[in-house]
Formats: structure tokens, sequence, C-alpha cells
């Protein structure tokens, strides 16, 4: 497989950042073709390969793959409806779980919604190479997840993942075809890193 994304909406960087950086984008126009489960294997053990706290490794993956069909139902269940629009034409749906306390000593761990969002990035970069895309959501019910999975109370339901390649933006409603479209956006990097004192920026 290439390791050069499809650039759809590249990202105007101010410095020249790897191509999966520049890349990388949430789409929620996905195409049906399904990604290889050996895909699938990579996109986790990039993600397994995340740094985090103590080595803890908090996160916990629950896949759903459309042509299996029962747990990728499952999973959609568990998506708003917000996104369930959209999100129910990507092949691959995922739930991150987080577990919240350290396992060695069974203290809570503060940082293991940190570390997740750090799984994911390396999860993101890994699709990327692959020319697959990741969607991450907040919408979803993390009460009917736990039902539905038997989640442990010891772990957190943090956020909906969709996967896939892209797909045709048509299928979108109209106003997630204007979403696709628009232009990326970022704060200034002088509003994001400070030096000396808060708010005195770095750059």
């Amino acid at each position: 497989m290439s390791t050069e994304p499809i650039n759809i909406k590249p990202a105007q960087t101010e410095f020249d950042l790897h191509p999966l950086i520049i890349g990388r984008w949430s789409p929620r126009a996905f195409s049906t073709k399904e990604p290889s489960r050996h895909q699938i294997l990579k996109m986790l053990e990039a993600a397994r390969w995340a740094p985090s706290s103590f080595n803890e490794q908090p996160w916990r993956f629950i896949v759903g793959v459309k042509s299996r069909g029962e747990e990728y139902q499952k999973v959609l269940e568990c998506i708003n409806d917000f996104n369930k629009g959209w999100a129910g034409h990507a092949p691959v749906l995922m739930l991150v779980c987080a577990k919240k306390a350290f396992t060695h000593n069974d203290k809570p761990n503060r940082h293991y919604r940190y570390d997740c969002g750090a799984a994911m990035s390396t999860l993101s970069l890994q699709a990327m190479a692959d020319n697959l895309y990741v969607h991450q959501m907040a919408g979803i019910n993390p009460d009917r997840a736990i039902e539905l999975f038997k989640v442990p109370e010891t772990f957190e339901v943090l956020t909906g993942v969709a996967i896939g390649y892209l797909g045709d933006p048509g299928q979108l409603t109209e106003k997630d075809q204007k979403s696709e479209a628009s232009r990326r956006q970022r704060k200034e990097l002088s509003q994001l890193a400070f030096s000396e004192s808060w708010g005195n920026s770095f750059i």
C-alpha cells in the first residue's frame, strides 16, 4: 500500500509536515469498500504502541465490521441519531473504552483519557498510511454501550469511531455535504503555545 494519503482536503500548514498529518481529516462520506482484517489489525497494533502513563495502556476497542452483521449493528445502536445517518455507511465502527484506575495500585488514573487520545492518534495515522480515514465521535450513548457489551464499571466508554475509504459526498445530507466541502481551519499557533506566562506567545 502507498504511504501517500489521498489529499482531498490537505491542511494548510505553516511548516512542512509529514504527508500523513497534512492529509488526515475526518470525513463523513465513506465508501462501502471494506478494509481487510489485516488493515484493521494494523491500526489496532499502532494504537497498542502508543505511550501511556506507567505503561498502563488503558484503551480498549469494541470493533464492529459491517460484513459481520450483528456486532456492527450493536455498535451502530450506541451512536446517537445525529451521527448515525452518516456513520452507518462506514464499513468499520468502533467504541473506545478506557480503564479508569491503574492496574498496579488501583488508584485513579487521571491521565486515562489523555492516553486514549494518544492511542487514537497513532491509530489514525496508521489508517492514513493505508488511505483509510477515521472520524471520531463524541455523540454516542455510553449507557447503551455498557448494556449491550457488558462493559465493566471500571471502564468508561469514551467515544465512537467510524473508519473506511473515502466515499461519495452526494450520499450525505445537504448540511453534511457543506461540512465535507468546507475549508479546514485551526487556531493560529501563537494562540496555542505560550512562554514565560499564560497567553504570552512562544511564537
